[in-house]
């Protein structure tokens, strides 16, 4: 070990903790260095996401002590740059959630931020909503979104809604890294007389504001069957009571909630990876669908931001992609808007780089324009706060990423699970009502504009060594560039590190390949992970999924 790991075990050692696991954690691993190596070799990272790491004691863990200090550092930059700042905090159904909230709390209120808190879990978006209608200077939400059972988070947001700017990122990590991680912390106590005037509880009517601004985005009426039989799984996580009571204030009460996943756990014991993306974190709510001969299974990552459906075809179910959901959605939005004349003047479209480049052809025949930002909602919210700054907000029809982020008004400035629960389903009415199922509607849409296979590919790298090899990898791939894959010619390349297209800089490579095949390459900023986006148009599926599988074979002996 070297001296700074030695150095902070040691300082961990001597302190006591007021969190009585990580005592135990300390002392299961005092005879194991690489155990404790691991858990002290780094401060865990804060970004423009903020924390996120395994739950555990040391300076690359997620514990009360790493919380606070981030929380610490954020007030520091909240004083410095507002003169009376409040914040907004929310959390979700994973372990040590809500301690992690009540200690943030603990910690703005001792800087003499006044704070507002969810007094049950609740969904993302719904944080983005109450900074927003409490006129907050920030806001944090206690998460790790759709991370395995072992994983927490720390998302901070600003006064806009949106997660925080790379800047401002910046801005509050040189405050953490000023600080020492037990002596320069604030201090009070949740329940304590003096705190609890700077801590109030947010109130029902926030979230029935909420709600309502979701039920705004509705485009079906009287006219659409909405009896359609819906199987929902919120996966142990926040989503039950928002997406249940949205759905069923616009119509849709023949719901059927998983009873397995129903409740909030963060061990998530029936799906270990609560990811709506991975068919076998479906494996109940399929089984439901199928008992109850259900036309739509919804699931809702567990804080609620992410949702992954599957629709009945004939007798089987058919699972669909993120992508493939966005750009329904997008013909959908586009479709009705027009039908019901509010279609607006030079409607906007706001889609990631790395999301299906198919959307652009379905935009473009709607004409819509459409703006295309780096990885990450927030980059989405931004987007959204420069077309309301502009009075032009109006124009914002639609914003999805391929990772089952959707969001169809401005109402808050992230990723939305419930408003994206509502439009799927209307979605999926709306079309059934008229005779058309989503698999055939989708088959419609690859037939007009051709068929085009996006598919991601993620390789884990944990700890010291794994974070090593993944910068080692973007280094060889900048320095040595690829010119040939699966025999297509490499046509272009963009560093987004370098600064491309006015987007800030970021650490992916894009490479642009013959025949509209573009591959994206970028380190998780989440998740010990390398991520490798393909996108391949073909005359039909057979076609892409061969290209595909060889492109995807030699990436990863590339990355070896």
């Amino acid at each position: 070990m070297n001296d700074k790991v030695i150095k902070s075990w040691k300082e961990w050692q001597v302190q006591e903790l007021e969190d009585n696991d990580l005592v135990k954690e300390l002392e299961h691993i005092a005879d194991n260095d690489e155990e404790i190596s691991d858990r002290f070799y780094r401060d865990l990272e804060f970004g423009t996401g903020g924390l996120r790491g395994v739950i555990g004691a040391g300076t690359n863990r997620m514990n009360v002590y790493t919380v606070a200090k981030a929380t610490q550092g954020y007030s520091n930059y909240l004083k410095k740059h507002k003169e009376c700042p409040a914040v907004a905090i929310a959390y979700d159904s994973r372990i040590k959630s809500e301690v992690f909230a009540r200690k943030a709390a603990e910690v703005f209120a001792a800087n003499g931020i006044k704070v507002y808190i969810y007094p049950e879990l609740m969904p993302t978006p719904a944080l983005s909503f109450a900074v927003r209608h409490l006129k907050c200077s920030g806001g944090i939400v206690i998460t790790a979104s759709h991370n395995p059972a072992k994983y927490n988070g720390y998302k901070v947001y600003g006064s806009d809604g949106c997660q925080i700017t790379t800047e401002a990122a910046d801005a509050i990590l040189e405050e953490i890294n000023s600080l020492d991680l037990f002596q320069d912390v604030k201090k009070s106590i949740f329940d304590d007389e003096m705190t609890h005037k700077r801590i109030t509880y947010i109130t029902e009517e926030v979230k029935t504001k909420f709600l309502d601004a979701v039920s705004s985005q509705s485009l079906c009426g009287d006219e659409i069957d909405k009896s359609v039989s819906i199987v929902y799984t919120p996966l142990n996580g926040s989503g039950l009571s928002c997406v249940t009571q949205v759905l069923e204030q616009n119509g849709f009460t023949n719901i059927s909630v998983v009873a397995e996943q129903e409740k909030p756990d963060g061990n998530f014991p029936t799906c270990p990876y609560p990811n709506p993306e991975i068919k076998e974190t479906l494996e109940l709510a399929l089984r439901d669908a199928k008992k109850l001969g259900s036309d739509l299974l919804l699931a809702t990552d567990p804080d609620c931001d992410r949702v992954g459906i599957a629709v009945r075809d004939k007798d089987d179910y058919v699972l669909l992609s993120g992508n493939e959901v966005g750009m329904l959605l997008l013909d959908y939005i586009c479709k009705r808007r027009i039908e019901l004349k509010t279609m607006p003047e030079k409607p906007v479209l706001i889609k990631t780089i790395v999301t299906i480049d198919m959307a652009k052809k379905i935009a473009d025949d709607y004409g819509v324009q459409v703006i295309e930002v780096l990885t990450g909602f927030k980059f989405i919210g931004e987007q959204i706060g420069i077309l309301e700054a502009n009075g032009e907000e109006d124009r914002y029809i639609l914003g999805f990423e391929e990772s089952y982020g959707y969001l169809t008004g401005g109402y808050v400035r992230d990723k939305d699970a419930v408003d994206g629960s509502l439009m799927i389903c209307e979605m999926f009415a709306y079309h059934k009502t008229n005779g058309v199922s989503l698999v055939d509607r989708l088959n419609e849409l690859y037939q007009k504009y051709g068929y085009c296979l996006n598919t991601l590919h993620s390789y884990t790298f944990e700890g010291a060594e794994g974070f090593l090899k993944m910068q080692s990898i973007m280094q060889r791939f900048r320095h040595s560039p690829l010119e040939r894959l699966a025999s297509k010619r490499v046509v272009d390349r963009k560093d987004y590190l370098t600064g491309v297209d006015g987007l800030p800089k970021s650490d992916v490579i894009k490479y642009f390949l013959e025949e509209d095949i573009s591959i994206v390459i970028r380190p998780s900023g989440t998740e010990p992970k390398l991520k490798v986006y393909l996108s391949v148009s073909a005359k039909n599926q057979k076609n892409a999924k061969m290209i595909e599988t060889a492109i995807a074979k030699e990436l990863e002996q590339l990355l070896q």
